[in-house]
């Protein structure tokens, strides 16, 4: 692998705080040898997995402290499915759906909050409403005045590599090394143009956007070669709940794949990524708590163990 990007290239052993802006609550310790859960709260009717379950405030508010009682360490909320055709959502509805769930969550628990979205207005709105980080899907490049927004309020943000248009096995490099390699160099573009924007560097977690535009074999292969990200220096974000890819391996449905998932959140979680975007929180919690644990036993942990991420 080429040498790291930045200087402070993260290992997965070191502690790196993310902070957050006023009473502190929306900061979080990553790192350290604990895996750390974001709980995946959409208030839509047409999400892949449990789309129409929390389009009612109450059963989303409900849903959200669940998520927290089981051990989530953020709350990813989100007004708008991203699952392969989906419908966009103009800001104001987006709006109507998350806000109240944001306002009556950072009214009952401390658990840090997350806004989904690709659009300033509804991150706005929700950090004006109690979220504390915007986890963007298109890294700010789907709406301008976003990154503006992000430096503005200094909160932690999440930037999503995506493939648009989306791959086909045609598509070069083909899944592999060479791939993630790819994936890596984009996301490290999409670090300098929020730096350049003015946002922190040390406010970013970067996610290689598992199924967003992607084969299932493009997936496989960010798990095989997830080293590769750790040159780019910033914390880590893998969001595989239940998706497409594990049902290719498997040949099982969306709601018959939690083994499935617990087996990609113990390698990536081995593997020493920090953040696992999840459903199932509790049993996740379960896995993730096992795989620190083991890591634990060695002086530097599972990756380091493994030859670490030049190996």
């Amino acid at each position: 692998m080429s040498e790291p990007r930045h200087a402070g290239a993260t290992n997965s052993n070191a502690a790196v705080q993310i902070d957050a802006p006023g009473d502190g609550r929306g900061s979080l310790r990553l790192g350290g040898g604990r895996t750390r859960l974001m709980g995946v709260l959409n208030v839509t009717p047409d999400s892949f997995f449990d789309g129409g379950r929390f389009v009612d405030v109450a059963a989303a508010v409900a849903q959200g402290l669940a998520l927290a009682e089981a051990g989530a360490d953020l709350i990813d909320v989100g007004g708008e499915s991203t699952r392969p055709g989906h419908v966009k959502v103009p800001a104001a509805e987006q709006i109507e759906r998350v806000v109240p769930v944001i306002r009556a969550l950072a009214a009952e628990t401390t658990v840090p909050l997350s806004i989904d979205t690709t659009l300033a207005a509804v991150a706005e709105a929700a950090l004006d409403a109690g979220a504390h980080w915007v986890n963007d899907t298109t890294a700010l490049r789907g709406d301008p005045a976003l990154a503006a927004l992000c430096a503005e309020r200094r909160c932690p943000v999440v930037l999503m590599h995506r493939f648009e248009p989306t791959r086909s096995p045609q598509s070069s490099p083909p899944p592999g090394r060479a791939l993630v390699q790819q994936v890596v160099a984009r996301l490290a573009e999409r670090v300098d143009a929020a730096v350049a924007a003015g946002i922190a560097e040390t406010s970013l977690v970067l996610d290689p956007g598992i199924g967003f535009g992607t084969l299932a074999a493009d997936n496989l292969a960010m798990h095989a070669f997830v080293g590769e990200f750790r040159g780019l220096g910033r914390p880590l974000l893998f969001g595989t709940s239940r998706k497409s890819f594990l049902g290719a391996a498997t040949g099982r449905a969306a709601p018959d794949r939690l083994a499935a998932t617990a087996a990609s959140v113990a390698l990536l979680a081995r593997a020493g990524v920090e953040i696992l975007r999840v459903h199932d929180v509790a049993a996740m919690r379960d896995v993730c708590a096992v795989v620190d644990a083991v890591c634990g036993m060695t002086d530097a942990g599972c990756e380091t163990e493994r030859g670490g991420p030049e190996a």
